[in-house]
């Protein structure tokens, strides 16, 4: 006995319903009465298709399918949308095996966003194909989804000529050009397809925001960042936690990280990506301190950290040398079981290193059960940081060994570990062949450390032409590094020269002065020096005055030069005396040059010993256990004297001294320095 058409639409409307309110029972029994009916209707088996995958049953679902004696597109792409919003994208692209079902628009583009998922550029090129002979290929949803696979495949050049040969796009045509120059880094591109949005498309989704604040982000374009949160105020879309993410995300990229705390603070909803955004903000400008506060109120909040928080975080100590909540919030990741994952296991290598401790550094490093090439840059750094140039040649071999390329940053550790080595022809086989080879091109960090490696070996004339003919004679980076060789070498007739074109580029920074005047004073060139304060003066440029900072036990100890309020003043005038009574029998000579003080050498002598970094290792020996290393930051450069006191210092106390300034670490025991007294 048949079954009426009635009846055929009653099943039908049973079982939409049963999708609807996701009640399996119900839909397994009309199940049941189609089965039993024996007649085939394509539209019913389309519905208990649809009812299995809206019940999460997508192993009913394939069986209704093969079951089918015919089918048609609606088929094919209920089940297709199923296994995709399952992340299931593979088994979505094999249902094309089948194609029997036909390949309309929806299924095309099914299939095609399925493709973009895995970055399978080869069965996304097959179905744009197919959808230019079927002549599908500037509907709609076929042409974005087309547009978004080759974004996501990294195929831009395909991507530009579908978007250039359409005549009309949607906005989501737009956001997927965007971002895909925003991830391959192509900012040109991101720019021109920007440009063409605000003229183009009148209203953009949330979306829309996200990606122009991305490439505002990237491009460091705080007047268009700032004009897209006006629009975004008007439209009530700041309040929206993604685009408020992304805005605070912008200002904390344009310097601006106070703007970006105000927009996180006005958000309704906050989400882990909007504080991980905000202290990231205030990471890249430096507030470590407010950071790792922020961090603390987030989890006040009740939000627990992922691990690009817990990086965040690890990043801010590293940017403080704190060592103590590094370790800290490395065990944090321990006990919530994000101490494997690869951001993590870099921001603690990171952290270990910029703290002073390498070995830690190394040891996170061996067991990181997976690698990329920061880990790999983080080690190469880090050894090459901490003067430890054989380490990061080997750690280099490791990682060519590994497959794994070597990027820009790879070959800056392994160029400065070349110019410790005074390795010259390795140097120029890195810079001239290898980085050719991997597709790096050298910018001026690589030529600078170039600069040190000629200089290293004492070929100072030939660094100078060095830096003429490579194009860096106005990167005062590289002029610096050969005035301070020539001071090394005593080379003051080319040393006067290179002050000379450093007067030229009128430098801002502090600390290139402060090596002119040590090198006219050593020269006894007093006219120099006095050249050099006038155009201090001229420039107003001031001398920094000196800060170093210890932790001892949870608090930070912080001591300026000739600073003399600390509690612990008198104990630390005391001890230094000694100390500096101690190594003058073994061979401590005041280098009263470097006091760059118009009063008598006496006074001198005492401004030297009052200068912050021997003030903090004074009280680190005095507050510390013995034994223990001590561990001292400093915001300018470490002076010669101070340099030469520190390392008799080790000598007679028997201590490690970790010295972090503004050019590396100083690695200091026994009296032997990392820098092998070179920087």
């Amino acid at each position: 006995m048949g079954v009426s058409v009635d009846q055929r639409r009653a099943a039908v409307a049973v079982l939409r319903a049963a999708a609807a309110a996701g009640d399996l029972c119900v839909g397994k029994a009309v199940h049941a009465r189609v089965i039993r009916a024996a007649r085939f209707d394509v539209v019913q088996y389309n519905n208990l298709i649809a009812l299995y995958v809206k019940c999460g049953r997508l192993g009913l679902a394939r069986q209704v399918f093969d079951a089918m004696p015919s089918r048609n597109p609606v088929s094919g792409n209920l089940l297709m949308s199923g296994y995709a919003s399952s992340g299931r994208h593979r088994d979505a692209l094999a249902l094309l095996r089948v194609a029997d079902f036909g390949l309309n628009e929806y299924v095309l583009s099914s299939a095609v966003a399925a493709a973009a998922h895995v970055r399978s550029y080869d069965m996304g090129r097959q179905c744009h194909g197919y959808a230019i002979k079927a002549g599908l290929e500037e509907h709609p949803y076929v042409c974005n989804a087309v547009l978004h696979m080759y974004c996501q495949c990294a195929y831009m050049d395909e991507a530009v000529k579908v978007f250039e040969n359409v005549s009309s796009f949607d906005v989501f045509a737009f956001n997927s050009m965007i971002n895909g120059f925003l991830d391959r880094g192509q900012m040109d591109g991101s720019t021109s397809i920007v440009r063409n949005m605000v003229r183009k498309v009148r209203q953009w989704d949330h979306v829309s925001y996200v990606a122009v604040l991305g490439h505002c982000a990237s491009t460091k374009g705080l007047v268009l960042g700032s004009q897209v949160h006006t629009q975004a105020l008007k439209r009530r879309l700041e309040l929206n936690v993604y685009v408020g993410s992304a805005l605070v995300d912008m200002y904390g990229k344009c310097d601006c990280p106070h703007d970006a705390n105000c927009v996180f603070e006005v958000l309704p909803e906050k989400n882990i990506v909007s504080w991980t955004a905000v202290m990231t903000a205030y990471t890249q400008n430096e507030l470590f301190e407010d950071a790792l506060q922020l961090f603390l109120d987030m989890e006040m909040e009740g939000f627990r950290p992922n691990e690009f928080t817990y990086a965040v975080a690890l990043n801010s100590c590293a940017g403080l040398a704190s060592l103590k909540i590094g370790n800290a919030l490395g065990a944090c990741t321990m006990k919530t079981g994000h101490w494997g994952l690869l951001p993590v296991g870099n921001a603690l290598m990171n952290m270990y290193s910029k703290s002073g401790s390498v070995e830690d550094a190394r040891r996170v490093f061996l067991s990181m059960p997976c690698r990329d090439v920061v880990s790999w840059n983080s080690i190469i750094t880090g050894y090459a940081h901490h003067g430890r140039a054989r380490e990061a040649m080997e750690a280099f071999h490791d990682m060519l060994f590994a497959e794994e390329v070597p990027s820009y940053v790879t070959f800056i550790g392994v160029l400065s570990a070349c110019a410790q080595l005074g390795l010259v022809d390795e140097g120029f086989y890195y810079l001239n062949t290898m980085m050719k080879e991997v597709g790096v091109k050298p910018g001026k960090e690589h030529y600078t450390c170039m600069v040190g490696l000629l200089c290293r070996v004492g070929r100072l004339d030939e660094a100078e032409r060095f830096i003429e003919s490579n194009c860096i004679g106005t990167d005062v980076v590289a002029w610096r590094s050969l005035l301070s060789s020539c001071q090394v070498y005593r080379n003051y007739g080319l040393g006067h020269r290179v002050a000379e074109q450093i007067f030229q580029l009128k430098p801002k920074d502090v600390g290139t002065y402060v090596l002119l005047s040590n090198m006219y004073a050593k020269a006894n060139r007093w006219d120099g020096v006095v050249k050099v304060r006038r155009l201090m003066r001229e420039l107003g440029v001031r001398k920094e005055p000196g800060v170093s900072w210890i932790q001892v036990g949870s608090e930070v100890h912080v001591f300026t030069s000739e600073d003399k309020k600390h509690p612990y003043m008198e104990q630390i005038t005391i001890k230094l005396q000694e100390l500096i009574d101690e190594i003058k029998v073994i061979g401590y000579v005041p280098n009263i040059a470097v006091a760059l003080h118009d009063v008598e050498d006496e006074q001198k002598e005492e401004h030297l010993m009052y200068h912050s970094e021997k003030l903090a290792l004074a009280f680190g020996l005095i507050r510390t256990p013995k034994g223990e290393t001590i561990r001292i930051m400093k915001n300018i450069r470490i002076c010669d004297d101070c340099h030469v006191a520190i390392k008799l210092i080790s000598l007679a106390t028997g201590r490690r001294i970790v010295v972090r300034d503004t050019v590396r670490f100083h690695c200091i025991e026994d009296g032997v320095c990392s820098c092998d007294d070179y920087w």
